[in-house]
Parts: structure tokens; sequence; C-alpha cells
């Protein structure tokens, strides 16, 4: 995410920025209010998503798959289902994940312990903290 400055002509400008920004990757203009949850988001996130795929490559690991294969198996599950997300932008991702989740199958059973080990609220948190952190790094030290 990126924020024009008060001297940005919008239109031009705008234009120029997204354009630059969209080379190297997804680009999305937001009120400058809003940068530091974007620093919470996009710059901590990548941490948050190593950590997962760690995590998940453990799982693999403790149930008997060598650590090479579990490490590229959770890597690209990650790398097909964020390609699944940006492909269908009309779906919640919720959608897309109980579409996965049969009735009594082993998604749901292993949804269900995240639930149990309040990942999303984890998750949540964590972008909160960073973002909160971003705040207090941005304010003018007396």
């Amino acid at each position: 995410g990126y924020s024009l400055g008060r001297a940005c002509a919008p239109e031009q400008d705008g234009a120029l920025v997204s354009e630059i920004f969209s080379s190297v990757g997804l680009a999305r203009a937001v009120p400058e209010k809003l940068l530091d949850a974007v620093t919470g988001l996009s710059g901590s996130g990548p941490a948050y998503v190593f950590m997962f795929i760690e995590a998940l490559a453990d799982g693999g690991v403790l149930k008997g798959l060598p650590r090479e294969t579990a490490r590229a198996l959770a890597a690209q599950l990650v790398y097909g289902s964020a390609k699944m997300v940006l492909e269908n932008p009309d779906l919640h991702v919720a959608e897309l994940r109980n579409r996965v989740e049969s009735p009594g199958g082993t998604t749901i059973a292993g949804s269900y312990a995240l639930e149990k080990g309040s990942f999303r609220q984890t998750v949540i948190s964590a972008v909160d903290a960073a973002a909160t952190r971003a705040e207090e790094l941005g304010k003018p030290k007396l």
C-alpha cells in the first residue's frame, strides 16, 4: 500500500506511483492514516507466513515426512492457496476454505484444532501489534 502526499496530483502522480509499485507487486492506494495498518499487514506479514509454513512443515515432519519434502509441500500449498484467493476476488476467503472442508473430513478436523488454538485471533493480534508498533515508531521523539 501507498499514500500520495498532499503535494501530489492524484490522477497524474497516482498513475505513475501505481505503475512503479505495480511493477514489483500488488499496489493499492490507501489514505495516509492507514499506512501503519499496511505496515502491520504487508510489511510484517511475510514473517507470519514464514512461521505458518514452518509450522505446517513441522507438522508434516512430526507425522513422518522428510523435512525437505514437508517444507516444499507447505510452501507450495501456501503459494497455490494465495493464487486462488487472488484469482477469485468475488469469493470471500471463508467460502474458499469452506469448499475444502468436507463434512466430517480431515480438513474440518484440522480447522477445528486451529480455532481451538485461537489461530485467527492470534494472527489478527499480530497484525494489530505490528501496526500499533509502527504508529509508535512514527511518532516524533521528545
